[in-house]
């Protein structure tokens, strides 16, 4: 190890011209001439991270708008605000002119594939025994594939408009038009909001319910930028009011101007069911590199060549620690890099940085 001594005489700090040094060595008696003083670490509690506000949400993916897929009047609304509901469960019934218009389209559509196909298998036939020549074959091939695509449209518009397979084929047999339009749940879940009456007039797109899936739940905490600093993902989350625990799946890359606060999203699995959408909580946040991170004065650090350095108390004088800034506050600065036990020097850091970069002299 590269060393240097510093030594006082008449009043200078005479120091050897090593920048590369990676130790100053000082007695005691030096260290109070010069006015240094020593703190040890202070490491940064996971317990800091209690009581942070916070707002349960319903995941994106887990949130549905219902909405009426044609424009009609709401006959029937099968359910209502709080309620469970079962994929495929009776939601809403509407009466649309506009469906039957719909089921008539696909009808006339049906038949004129299926006489397009009759027509396309007889001028096969004729085309292979050399009856009729190849230009009709071709020309009953490309009508039978116009007639294909317009069946195909029409299916899929009765689709749209909340019409099963089943339903279909019963169409396609019966030929019986029908005005009603049944609404079915997409997914299991809870009815959040019913957005329509019975009686009423709706458009096409307008919403009729929003429901949501409500487990796993998640919950937006604010957390102060030092402490947002020291998450990854992954730390232990807990709601204590209401026995409820997760874990951090999001950390925010922005702060929020009005509080100064980084948006951590948790997911929230366990007691999920004692929330609800909108309400405001206090989270517990249990920071995986606790007992890893310190807390240190301003003054204490050393800054040379976009690293970063503190100078740590050895049995000979200081050694040039080298370690990483993870937040600064007006409090004090966050770093890692350390084992926990070291004795740092808070103040004369800028005598010990002259010392260490060979200047010569300190007063």
């Amino acid at each position: 190890m590269k060393k240097f001594r510093l030594m006082i005489m008449g009043g200078l700090l005479l120091a050897a011209p090593s920048f590369a040094a990676e130790e100053v060595l000082i007695s005691p008696k030096q260290i109070q001439a010069l006015g240094l003083e020593v703190a040890p670490l202070k490491g940064v509690d996971a317990a800091a991270s209690n009581g942070l506000p916070g707002q349960v949400v319903v995941p994106n993916n887990q949130l549905y708008i219902v909405a009426a897929p044609l424009a009609g009047m709401v006959e029937t609304l099968a359910v209502a605000a709080s309620q469970n509901v079962k994929k495929g469960q009776l939601l809403a019934r509407l009466q649309s002119p506009a469906l039957a218009d719909i089921q008539r389209g696909f009808l006339q559509a049906a038949t004129q594939a299926q006489l397009a196909g009759n027509t396309l298998a007889r001028d096969e036939k004729l085309f292979r025994e050399g009856i009729v020549a190849e230009s009709r074959y071709l020309a009953a091939q490309g009508h039978y594939a116009e007639s294909a695509a317009q069946l195909a449209e029409r299916r899929q518009a009765l689709k749209l408009a909340g019409v099963g397979e089943a339903a279909l084929e019963r169409l396609k047999k019966n030929a019986a038009l029908s005005g009603t339009v049944d609404i079915v749940a997409p997914a299991d879940g809870v009815v959040l909001e019913q957005l329509a009456t019975v009686g009423q007039r709706v458009e096409a797109a307008v919403p009729l319910y929003k429901l949501a899936k409500l487990k796993p739940l998640w919950v937006e905490i604010q957390v102060p930028l030092a402490q947002a600093s020291l998450l990854n993902g992954g730390e232990a989350v807990a709601i204590p009011d209401f026995a409820a625990t997760g874990k951090v799946i999001a950390v925010g890359r922005s702060m929020a101007e009005g509080s100064q606060t980084v948006m951590v999203r948790a997911e929230i699995g366990a007691g999920a069911e004692r929330l609800r959408p909108g309400q405001f909580v206090e989270a517990e946040v249990s920071s995986a590199a606790a007992g890893k991170q310190w807390r240190i004065p301003a003054t204490a650090l050393m800054r040379e060549q976009n690293r970063t350095y503190l100078f740590v108390q050895t049995p000979q004088g200081f050694r040039v620690q080298p370690v990483k800034v993870l937040a600064e506050t007006a409090g004090g600065v966050v770093v890692g890099g350390l084992v926990g036990d070291e004795r740092i020097a808070v103040r004369g850091v800028v005598a010990l940085k002259g010392a260490w970069q060979g200047q010569g002299k300190v007063d």
